[in-house]
Protein backbone atom coordinates (compact mmCIF):
# COMPACT_ATOMS: atom_id res chain seq x y z
CA UNK A 1 0.00 0.00 0.00
CA UNK A 2 1.09 3.70 -1.26
CA UNK A 3 2.91 5.47 1.81
CA UNK A 4 2.22 8.85 2.51
CA UNK A 5 3.36 12.21 4.07
CA UNK A 6 1.47 13.58 6.98
CA UNK A 7 -1.86 15.34 5.70
CA UNK A 8 -0.92 19.28 6.37
CA UNK A 9 -4.63 20.21 6.33
CA UNK A 10 -8.25 18.25 6.59
CA UNK A 11 -9.01 18.95 3.07
CA UNK A 12 -5.94 16.80 2.33
CA UNK A 13 -6.99 14.35 4.94
CA UNK A 14 -10.59 14.16 3.69
CA UNK A 15 -9.16 13.80 -0.22
CA UNK A 16 -6.86 11.06 0.63
CA UNK A 17 -9.39 9.24 1.74
CA UNK A 18 -11.63 9.58 -0.78
CA UNK A 19 -9.24 8.13 -3.24
CA UNK A 20 -7.96 5.46 -1.17
CA UNK A 21 -11.20 3.86 0.33
CA UNK A 22 -12.16 1.34 -2.08
CA UNK A 23 -8.51 -0.15 -2.10
CA UNK A 24 -8.71 0.03 2.06
CA UNK A 25 -9.58 -3.45 4.00
CA UNK A 26 -13.11 -3.66 4.59
CA UNK A 27 -12.39 -2.99 8.74
CA UNK A 28 -9.99 0.10 7.68
CA UNK A 29 -12.66 1.49 5.36
CA UNK A 30 -14.83 1.21 8.36
CA UNK A 31 -12.78 3.46 10.14
CA UNK A 32 -12.65 5.72 7.10
CA UNK A 33 -16.49 6.10 6.88
CA UNK A 34 -17.12 6.20 10.90
CA UNK A 35 -13.66 9.39 10.61
CA UNK A 36 -15.47 11.16 8.09
CA UNK A 37 -19.38 11.61 9.54
CA UNK A 38 -18.28 12.12 12.76
CA UNK A 39 -15.09 14.59 13.03
CA UNK A 40 -16.37 16.15 16.23
CA UNK A 41 -15.89 12.60 17.47
CA UNK A 42 -12.87 12.56 16.85
CA UNK A 43 -11.74 15.41 17.68
CA UNK A 44 -12.79 14.88 21.41
CA UNK A 45 -12.31 10.89 21.63
CA UNK A 46 -10.01 8.62 22.57
CA UNK A 47 -9.03 5.55 20.24
CA UNK A 48 -10.73 3.51 22.73
CA UNK A 49 -13.85 5.58 22.37
CA UNK A 50 -13.58 6.14 18.23
CA UNK A 51 -13.45 1.74 18.07
CA UNK A 52 -16.55 1.61 19.99
CA UNK A 53 -18.24 4.00 18.23
CA UNK A 54 -16.96 2.75 15.16
CA UNK A 55 -17.12 -1.06 15.43
CA UNK A 56 -13.61 -1.98 14.91
CA UNK A 57 -10.69 -3.06 17.03
CA UNK A 58 -8.61 -0.11 18.49
CA UNK A 59 -5.17 -1.28 16.59
CA UNK A 60 -7.61 -1.00 13.50
CA UNK A 61 -7.88 2.78 14.12
CA UNK A 62 -4.53 3.38 14.40
CA UNK A 63 -3.62 0.72 11.42
CA UNK A 64 -5.85 3.46 9.90
CA UNK A 65 -4.03 6.65 10.69
CA UNK A 66 -0.97 5.29 9.76
CA UNK A 67 -2.20 4.21 6.27
CA UNK A 68 -3.47 7.89 6.23
CA UNK A 69 0.24 9.36 6.81
CA UNK A 70 0.15 9.96 10.61
CA UNK A 71 2.19 8.31 13.31
CA UNK A 72 -0.56 7.80 14.98
CA UNK A 73 -4.35 8.62 16.81
CA UNK A 74 -2.93 11.86 18.37
CA UNK A 75 -1.52 13.15 14.67
CA UNK A 76 -4.92 12.80 12.73
CA UNK A 77 -7.02 13.96 16.30
CA UNK A 78 -4.52 17.39 16.58
CA UNK A 79 -5.01 18.15 13.15
CA UNK A 80 -9.01 17.61 13.19
CA UNK A 81 -9.72 19.84 16.76
CA UNK A 82 -7.62 22.67 14.30
CA UNK A 83 -10.42 22.69 11.81
CA UNK A 84 -13.77 22.26 14.10
CA UNK A 85 -15.58 25.16 14.18
CA UNK A 86 -16.82 26.24 17.93
CA UNK A 87 -20.27 27.13 18.03
CA UNK A 88 -21.26 30.76 17.28
CA UNK A 89 -23.14 32.57 19.48
CA UNK A 90 -26.96 33.21 18.27
CA UNK A 91 -28.06 36.30 17.22
CA UNK A 92 -29.26 38.56 20.40
CA UNK A 93 -25.83 37.75 22.03
CA UNK A 94 -23.95 39.03 19.30
CA UNK A 95 -25.65 42.15 19.08
CA UNK A 96 -25.11 42.57 22.98
CA UNK A 97 -21.62 41.66 22.22
CA UNK A 98 -21.21 44.48 19.42
CA UNK A 99 -23.34 46.90 21.92
CA UNK A 100 -20.49 45.65 24.35
CA UNK A 101 -17.38 46.77 22.59
CA UNK A 102 -18.00 50.54 22.40
CA UNK A 103 -18.35 51.47 18.90
CA UNK A 104 -21.85 50.03 17.45
CA UNK A 105 -22.23 53.37 14.87
CA UNK A 106 -23.34 52.59 11.52
CA UNK A 107 -20.00 54.00 9.68
CA UNK A 108 -17.82 52.34 12.26
CA UNK A 109 -20.07 48.90 11.56
CA UNK A 110 -19.51 49.45 7.92
CA UNK A 111 -15.50 50.28 8.41
CA UNK A 112 -15.17 46.75 10.20
CA UNK A 113 -17.13 44.63 7.78
CA UNK A 114 -15.12 46.09 4.91
CA UNK A 115 -11.69 45.47 6.61
CA UNK A 116 -12.92 41.89 7.38
CA UNK A 117 -14.09 41.06 3.51
CA UNK A 118 -10.93 42.22 2.57
CA UNK A 119 -8.80 39.80 4.95
CA UNK A 120 -11.50 36.99 3.55
CA UNK A 121 -10.93 37.85 -0.07
CA UNK A 122 -6.97 37.77 0.78
CA UNK A 123 -7.51 34.08 2.48
CA UNK A 124 -9.05 33.17 -0.26
CA UNK A 125 -6.58 33.81 -2.69
CA UNK A 126 -4.08 32.40 -0.80
CA UNK A 127 -5.53 29.29 0.06
CA UNK A 128 -7.68 28.42 -2.66
CA UNK A 129 -6.98 24.51 -3.61
CA UNK A 130 -6.63 25.04 -7.42
CA UNK A 131 -6.91 20.96 -7.99
CA UNK A 132 -10.03 21.42 -6.50
CA UNK A 133 -11.48 24.73 -8.53
CA UNK A 134 -10.64 22.76 -11.91
CA UNK A 135 -11.92 20.12 -11.32
CA UNK A 136 -15.20 21.60 -10.36
CA UNK A 137 -15.17 23.70 -13.14
CA UNK A 138 -14.24 20.88 -15.71
CA UNK A 139 -17.68 18.53 -14.57
CA UNK A 140 -19.59 21.59 -14.32
CA UNK A 141 -18.80 22.40 -18.07
CA UNK A 142 -19.30 18.88 -19.25
CA UNK A 143 -22.60 18.44 -16.98
CA UNK A 144 -25.83 17.97 -18.73
CA UNK A 145 -28.01 19.77 -15.67
CA UNK A 146 -26.57 21.64 -12.79
CA UNK A 147 -27.92 21.03 -9.40
CA UNK A 148 -28.23 23.72 -6.70
CA UNK A 149 -29.01 24.01 -3.20
CA UNK A 150 -28.04 25.86 -0.44
CA UNK A 151 -30.13 26.83 2.62
CA UNK A 152 -30.11 29.87 5.13
CA UNK A 153 -27.01 31.71 5.06
CA UNK A 154 -26.02 29.75 1.84
CA UNK A 155 -29.14 30.79 0.36
CA UNK A 156 -27.84 33.98 -1.26
CA UNK A 157 -24.72 32.15 -2.32
CA UNK A 158 -27.06 29.08 -4.41
CA UNK A 159 -29.58 31.36 -5.43
CA UNK A 160 -26.60 34.12 -7.05
CA UNK A 161 -25.28 30.60 -8.69
CA UNK A 162 -28.38 29.66 -10.18
CA UNK A 163 -28.79 33.43 -11.95
CA UNK A 164 -25.41 33.65 -12.89
CA UNK A 165 -25.80 29.92 -14.40
CA UNK A 166 -29.19 31.08 -16.53
CA UNK A 167 -27.37 34.67 -17.71
CA UNK A 168 -24.58 32.43 -19.20
CA UNK A 169 -27.16 30.04 -20.72
CA UNK A 170 -26.08 26.91 -18.45
CA UNK A 171 -29.11 24.57 -17.74
CA UNK A 172 -29.74 24.37 -14.01
CA UNK A 173 -32.05 23.87 -11.39
CA UNK A 174 -32.02 25.60 -7.72
CA UNK A 175 -33.03 22.86 -5.06
CA UNK A 176 -35.16 25.66 -2.82
CA UNK A 177 -36.80 23.49 0.08
CA UNK A 178 -40.15 24.92 -0.59
CA UNK A 179 -42.93 23.35 0.52
CA UNK A 180 -40.45 20.64 1.59
CA UNK A 181 -40.42 19.29 -2.04
CA UNK A 182 -36.74 18.51 -2.64
CA UNK A 183 -36.59 17.32 -6.37
CA UNK A 184 -34.36 14.41 -5.80
CA UNK A 185 -36.13 12.94 -8.34
CA UNK A 186 -34.70 15.25 -11.39
CA UNK A 187 -31.30 14.35 -10.65
CA UNK A 188 -29.78 11.80 -13.59
CA UNK A 189 -26.44 10.71 -14.73
CA UNK A 190 -24.92 13.26 -16.51
CA UNK A 191 -25.60 15.62 -13.85
CA UNK A 192 -23.59 17.52 -11.40
CA UNK A 193 -24.75 19.12 -7.86
CA UNK A 194 -23.27 21.98 -6.05
CA UNK A 195 -24.05 21.46 -1.83
CA UNK A 196 -23.48 24.85 -0.40
CA UNK A 197 -23.36 24.65 3.98
CA UNK A 198 -21.45 26.22 6.12
CA UNK A 199 -21.71 25.14 10.27
CA UNK A 200 -24.11 24.31 11.72
CA UNK A 201 -24.80 22.85 8.58
CA UNK A 202 -28.13 22.02 6.79
CA UNK A 203 -29.04 18.48 6.83
CA UNK A 204 -31.50 19.02 4.01
CA UNK A 205 -28.71 20.18 2.44
CA UNK A 206 -26.08 16.96 2.98
CA UNK A 207 -29.21 14.51 2.75
CA UNK A 208 -29.27 15.95 -1.23
CA UNK A 209 -25.62 15.75 -1.28
CA UNK A 210 -25.73 11.87 -0.10
CA UNK A 211 -28.42 11.10 -1.92
CA UNK A 212 -26.86 12.38 -5.49
CA UNK A 213 -23.52 9.71 -4.46
CA UNK A 214 -25.88 7.41 -4.47
CA UNK A 215 -27.02 8.07 -7.86
CA UNK A 216 -24.01 8.19 -9.36
CA UNK A 217 -24.11 12.19 -9.36
CA UNK A 218 -20.82 13.90 -8.57
CA UNK A 219 -21.05 16.24 -5.82
CA UNK A 220 -19.15 19.88 -5.55
CA UNK A 221 -19.42 20.83 -1.60
CA UNK A 222 -18.93 24.42 -1.53
CA UNK A 223 -18.52 25.34 2.70
CA UNK A 224 -16.08 26.88 4.99
CA UNK A 225 -14.93 23.42 6.33
CA UNK A 226 -13.77 20.29 4.80
CA UNK A 227 -15.04 18.31 7.85
CA UNK A 228 -18.49 18.67 6.52
CA UNK A 229 -20.34 15.97 7.79
CA UNK A 230 -21.63 14.05 4.54
CA UNK A 231 -22.17 10.08 4.80
CA UNK A 232 -20.69 9.94 1.42
CA UNK A 233 -16.77 10.70 0.93
CA UNK A 234 -16.68 11.02 -2.68
CA UNK A 235 -17.14 14.73 -3.26
CA UNK A 236 -14.83 17.96 -4.41
CA UNK A 237 -14.59 20.03 -1.94
CA UNK A 238 -14.00 23.96 -2.28
CA UNK A 239 -13.39 25.38 1.08
CA UNK A 240 -13.67 29.01 1.73
CA UNK A 241 -13.65 30.38 5.27
CA UNK A 242 -15.08 34.29 5.96
CA UNK A 243 -13.20 36.35 8.76
CA UNK A 244 -15.83 37.53 11.21
CA UNK A 245 -16.70 40.94 12.53
CA UNK A 246 -18.17 40.52 15.96
CA UNK A 247 -19.22 36.46 15.13
CA UNK A 248 -21.20 38.04 12.44
CA UNK A 249 -20.12 36.12 8.73
CA UNK A 250 -20.57 37.84 5.38
CA UNK A 251 -20.03 36.63 2.04
CA UNK A 252 -17.71 38.71 0.33
CA UNK A 253 -15.21 35.62 -0.53
CA UNK A 254 -17.84 32.92 -0.75
CA UNK A 255 -19.51 34.91 -3.31
CA UNK A 256 -16.36 36.01 -4.92
CA UNK A 257 -15.65 32.28 -5.33
CA UNK A 258 -19.14 31.52 -6.69
CA UNK A 259 -19.12 33.82 -9.16
CA UNK A 260 -15.50 32.90 -10.65
CA UNK A 261 -16.72 29.26 -10.80
CA UNK A 262 -19.53 29.98 -12.95
CA UNK A 263 -17.92 32.84 -15.50
CA UNK A 264 -15.15 29.83 -15.56
CA UNK A 265 -17.69 27.27 -16.25
CA UNK A 266 -19.63 29.58 -18.69
CA UNK A 267 -16.47 30.44 -20.87
CA UNK A 268 -14.96 27.08 -20.98
CA UNK A 269 -18.82 25.79 -22.28
CA UNK A 270 -18.82 28.22 -25.02
CA UNK A 271 -15.20 27.63 -26.91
Amino acid sequence: MEQFEPPQSLEILLDRISHQRESLPKRLRQCADFIVQNMNDVAFSTVAQISEKAEVQPSAVMRFCQVMGFGGYSDMQKLVRQNIQPKMPDYSERIQNLRDSGDDSPTAILAEFVEAGRQSLEQLSASVNTASLEQSVELLSNAKLIHIMGLRRAYPVASYLSYAFEKLNVPNILHAGSGRLSHTQAMREGDVLIAISFAPYSPETLELADEAVRRGVPVIVLSDSASIPLKAVSFVPLIVSEIDFGAFRSLSATLSLAISLAVAVGARRSE
